[in-house]
């Protein structure tokens, strides 16, 4: 429940960055709800400084406004097709995320037991989800089919005999376990290696060339109900391109699955990237026409409706459902991370900014390398730059100091870091910064390393917010540990 109200102590001046995107105006040309108002970071029209204040640091906080109009955009532009977007829990699994979208009317792509649970737990319709994983355990597809699910995607030819062996277990209530085969188009997504599962060295899906094959096996399985084929080539992606070869590939098989086993729907899996560079003018519906024009030649960010246009006639031919399994899409320009500079250490020529939030409560940097753009919650409105180690010079564009410094946390670990030698304005201690783009692998990948409480998490809907997850205590670190009895 909604139980704050936030708002502006003066009404925005026309001065203000962004002035232009009150909450009278749509996102449909944005990718986020995070701009500044009177010299404050706002989620919508909470001030981020406030709810920091209350609530404290680290913080995880989602809009509510962004993740439905990326919702509503994605469904809009498959208007044209019988679909279903089934959105990816692994990405952020709050409950109350899951219930936001649950509402909009989504399906779920889930890959555990706890998942289904989850969804379960939001009101999520269960005949709505399809069951992904490599490693699917006795005990979790008992629950899918108890639930009865969708659909099962399945990964291997070990997978499909284990779930018509637990369904003939089942046979007693009538029990056939729905399935596709996940194929393994053997495409280059160009993305980071440990998310791209679409090639035929990764351990995702069954290669193209053994799938007729095996559905012939399962079409003879007493226990198995086959309706649909998936494929999922990998994970941020930003080029559309590997998307349509992927289909293109794929729609033959579809189109004979169809016509031997009636076939219900083809799920062409998620992947489609988010901007993380440029993060925070990306929110600018301008910043998508200076960097998506056709006189660049190359795009920066890929627009949902770009990678609809390129999928989209392979897809109308086919004429089956049309399955979409979106994470990182939907939610992670929807969320930032909120911290608060503890220390500035000066050692030698290297300036370290030393912030609350560690790899424990966002680990893509350490584990990936991967960039989030950082942004101060007070904009900065100083004159000059600091270029590098003790060199000062004058940005006539942003006429603001700006240092090269790296901001890291408080964990035991060199790898504990958000940037490294990132130009950033001038930084003091007790500031707050936000790290964006941490909706996606943000607050699920966490952890209690170094005997640290997990962060609180906060949803933002118009000028209200609310914490969706407390904040962990010390005794909630110990809390289900049992002393040994000897």
């Amino acid at each position: 429940m909604y139980h704050r109200k936030v708002r502006d102590s003066a009404t925005p001046s026309p001065g203000t960055r962004d002035a232009c995107a009150t909450r009278s105006s749509p996102l449909h040309s944005r990718v986020h709800f995070f701009l500044y108002r009177n010299g404050r970071l706002h989620c919508e029209d909470v001030d981020l400084a406030r709810v920091a204040e209350e609530l404290g640091t680290p913080l995880y906080v989602y809009s509510a406004g962004t993740i439905l109009d990326h919702y509503q955009r994605l469904d809009a532009a498959l208007a044209p097709l019988d679909h279903l977007i089934c959105y990816a829990v692994k990405a952020n699994s709050n409950r109350a995320i899951l219930k936001l979208l649950a509402d909009a009317g989504a399906g779920f792509d889930i890959v555990s037991g706890g998942e289904l649970f989850r969804v379960l737990a939001a009101g999520g319709d269960p005949a709505k989800c399809t069951f992904a994983g490599v490693g699917k355990s006795r005990e979790e597809i008992e629950y899918a089919l108890d639930q009865r699910v969708y659909s099962f995607n399945v990964e291997s030819e070990a997978e499909l005999e284990y779930i018509d062996r637990i369904a003939n277990a089942s046979r007693r209530r009538g029990m056939r376990a729905p399935i596709a085969l996940r194929a393994n188009p053997d495409v280059n997504p160009h993305t980071y290696e440990y998310i791209a599962t679409g090639s035929h060295e990764n351990k995702f899906g069954i290669p193209l060339g053994r799938l007729a094959a095996i559905y012939e096996r399962a079409a003879n399985m007493r226990n198995i109900d086959i309706v649909g084929v998936q494929m999922h080539i990998g994970s941020q992606i930003t080029e559309a391109e590997p998307f349509a070869d992927a289909i293109k590939k794929v729609a033959p098989i579809v189109r004979d699955l169809k016509s031997k086993y009636g076939i219900k729907f083809f799920s062409i899996g998620g992947g489609l990237g988010i901007v993380y560079e440029s993060s925070f003018e990306s929110g600018r519906s301008e910043w998508w026409k200076e960097n998506t024009s056709a006189s660049t030649n190359k795009s920066k960010a890929l627009s949902i409706q770009e990678y609809v246009d390129a999928t989209l006639p392979a897809l109308r031919e086919l004429n089956v459902r049309i399955l979409l399994e979106p994470g990182r899409l939907l939610v992670g320009n929807a969320g930032v991370l909120l911290t608060r500079v503890r220390y500035i250490k000066q050692t030698g020529q290297k300036k370290f900014t030393i912030v609350d939030a560690g790899m424990n409560d966002l680990i893509r940097p350490a584990l990936y390398h991967s960039y989030h753009e950082i942004v101060p919650v007070e904009e900065p409105n100083c004159v000059g730059s600091v270029s590098g180690a003790g060199q000062t010079s004058k940005n006539k564009s942003t006429n603001k100091i700006k240092e090269k410094i790296d901001i890291v946390g408080p964990v035991c670990e060199s790898g504990d870091f958000f940037a490294l030698d990132r130009e950033m304005p001038e930084v003091h201690e007790c500031d707050l910064l936000a790290i964006m783009s941490a909706g996606a692998y943000g607050f699920v990948m966490a952890s209690n390393y170094n005997s640290r409480p997990l962060p609180a998490e906060v949803l933002v809907r118009g000028d209200k917010f609310a914490i969706i997850r407390k904040r962990q205590t010390w005794k909630d670190l110990v809390r289900g540990e049992i002393d040994a009895p000897v």
